[in-house]
């Protein structure tokens, strides 16, 4: 079986992979020189001639890798494609500054990055001089205010969009898509085409792209703020809109890339059942078993003691949002769980000499193999030299946290109601941190999915590793590692002028 499991989950890996390199054929994928600091990637098809210029901006704690969906559609649509990462995200080494408060402060900053970016695109001897932009989120903001400036542009098509910018004419070619699951921000699309036409619907086209007066709404169905990104619906409209824009047409269907893209990281998980399977097999440590009682508390009295000891202090020691509240509240939780554990006896024989070998095994899986195939497909994983120090700090609160963790759940021996008790605990936790001080730690709501990831993929790792070597504390060690250094590529950094300001 073991053998079987992980000959089927290669086999689905390499024809994932093989299915998102496909989407690459035809096209050349090169750095884009011309940006000062700010790292850039053109996208153009090898046999395509003079073409507009699309440029790609991600959102809030986002990247390059996770705008890839529409940079690949629309170069292998023709358009020369420009996509970078602003300051402060994926491998900018450069921090985002200014003050926050207004809009000639961070987000004039953030507009002369888009544009820098988009005068080096249009200087590649195979740009026709016509300009759109692409925004998600944050940049959606960005991207329309930008295409009111210099350089002229001729589109803008704007993702999950918030901006106080548009009006019923301005930008030109205004091309709005919403997830339907985003609630609001698919309310304002409709009323961004309604600033033109009160009566407009979603999908209905208004004025004529041809002329620079063309708006619509686009409501991707059954997709949220992130999977918005992978929807068929929203690539095709933005493919068509463009098109419309500059009197071209595309016919190459649309790529699955979210499906093969899921199928890839479920079959990355699935080969760490064989590899776990391959270590060697070992009795759990003995040790007393405690009541649901004693459970209980130890898995809700850090979760209520741990925000409110850490209510009362101002906490900005990293050049990161919250990364040093998180920090410090992963370590102090774990802390308190692991005192806990010790005088209820749950620690004799947890740390003998061949948990570290495995906690590095379970490292390398990790970062290397399933941190290889994010970087590559889904988001930026590779640190830059700046973020290290924050990976390094994470990992003194997420190591400990991680530990009792993997401790408390028996390393995936517990039953499943202790795990879900443990597990919502910690997202509880951090939820009462975000309401004793909205304003400062508002910001931790958008690590919360990815703490419910990270448990759904490496929990069950984890599990594996814990069963088969009845070392639960291995685990937890090489998770505490791993989710250290998601956390810290994840985080975008700031000057600490801006933390000062917030």
């Amino acid at each position: 079986m073991r053998i079987i499991t992980a000959l089927f989950a290669l086999a689905l890996m390499l024809l994932s992979i093989w299915q998102l390199e496909t989407e690459r054929e035809g096209l050349s994928i090169a750095p884009l020189v011309g940006t000062g600091t700010t790292p850039a990637t053109l996208y153009l098809h090898k046999d395509g001639g003079p073409a507009p210029v699309i440029v790609i901006a991600h959102g809030f704690a986002g990247s390059r890798q996770l705008m890839e969906p529409f940079a690949l559609v629309l170069a292998q649509a023709g358009y020369l494609v420009a996509s970078f990462d602003f300051e402060g995200h994926g491998r900018n080494p450069r921090p985002m500054s200014g003050d926050v408060s207004t809009i000639e402060g961070t987000t004039r900053l953030l507009m002369n990055e888009a544009g820098r970016v988009a005068a080096a695109a249009l200087a590649h001897p195979r740009a026709d001089g016509r300009l759109a932009y692409l925004g998600h989120s944050m940049a959606s903001d960005i991207v329309v205010r930008q295409a009111l400036e210099a350089p002229s542009t001729d589109a803008v098509i704007a993702i999950s969009m918030f901006s106080e910018a548009v009006s019923a004419t301005d930008p030109r070619n205004l091309l709005v898509i919403a997830g339907a699951w985003e609630g609001r921000l698919a309310e304002e699309a409709l009323k961004a085409a309604q600033l033109s036409d009160p009566d407009a619907q979603p999908g209905q086209i208004l004025g004529d792209p041809a002329q620079g007066t063309g708006r619509r709404a686009v409501i991707a169905p059954g997709v949220e703020h992130v999977s918005v990104l992978y929807s068929p619906t929203a690539l095709e409209a933005a493919r068509d809109w463009l098109d419309a824009s500059f009197e071209r047409e595309s016919t190459a269907p649309i790529p699955w890339r979210g499906g093969w893209i899921m199928l890839l990281l479920l079959s990355t998980v699935a080969l760490a059942w064989p590899l776990a399977r391959m270590l060697p097999a070992h009795p759990p440590a003995p040790s007393a078993p405690l009541t649901r009682a004693r459970v209980a508390v130890v898995a809700l009295a850090p979760a209520l003691a741990t925000p409110l000891i850490l209510a009362p202090f101002d906490i900005r020691l990293l050049p990161v949002l919250v990364a040093d509240y998180l920090a410090l509240h992963l370590g102090l939780y774990g802390a308190i769980t692991l005192a806990l554990l010790a005088v209820w006896g749950q620690l004799r024989g947890q740390f003998p000499a061949r948990s570290l070998a495995i906690a590095l095994g379970v490292v390398g899986f990790g970062i290397l193999v399933l941190g290889g195939v994010l970087d590559r497909y889904v988001a930026s994983f590779v640190p830059h030299a700046g973020r290290l120090g924050i990976i390094a700090a994470l990992a003194l609160g997420a190591v400990p946290f991680m530990l009792a963790d993997g401790i408390l759940t028996q390393g995936g021996r517990a039953g499943f109601g202790r795990v879900i008790v443990v597990r919502t605990a910690v997202l509880a936790s951090l939820g009462l941190a975000v309401a004793l001080n909205f304003e400062a730690l508002f910001f931790l709501l958008i690590i919360l999915p990815v703490i419910v990831l990270f448990f759904l993929l490496f929990g069950t790792m984890s599990g594996w590793v814990g069963r088969r070597t009845g070392q639960p504390a291995a685990g937890g060690l090489g998770l505490g590692l791993v989710l250290a250094w998601a956390l810290g590529v994840s985080f975008p950094m700031f000057d600490p002028s801006i933390l000062t300001g917030l």
